[in-house]
């Protein structure tokens, strides 16, 4: 169980998505404290583009890869008690 989780989010799409979010989020905050709505507005349109980069990297394989039905539930199936404990 320890061991499913590892490595989400730590692909180049995500990477890639969150540092352009991060940068429109600290030009929408800068501008936002100099009274500039314009400035503000640009920081916001580049925070989203950071979702938008991230999803068709995403889309590219440069994401984590999806798990196929079969694996998602063959790893939901409890185990059996073992005998003699």
């Amino acid at each position: 169980m320890a061991g499913s989780s590892h490595g989400h989010g730590h692909t180049p799409a995500a990477w890639t998505g969150v540092i352009i979010a991060f940068i429109g989020f600290c030009v929408a905050g800068a501008f936002m404290v100099m009274a500039q709505p314009v400035g503000f507005w640009a920081g916001m349109a580049l925070t989203l583009l950071g979702g938008v980069v991230g999803g068709i990297m995403r889309a590219m394989g440069l994401g984590q890869p999806k798990q196929t039905a079969a694996v998602a539930h063959a790893s939901a199936t409890p185990e059996p008690a073992a005998a003699g404990r």
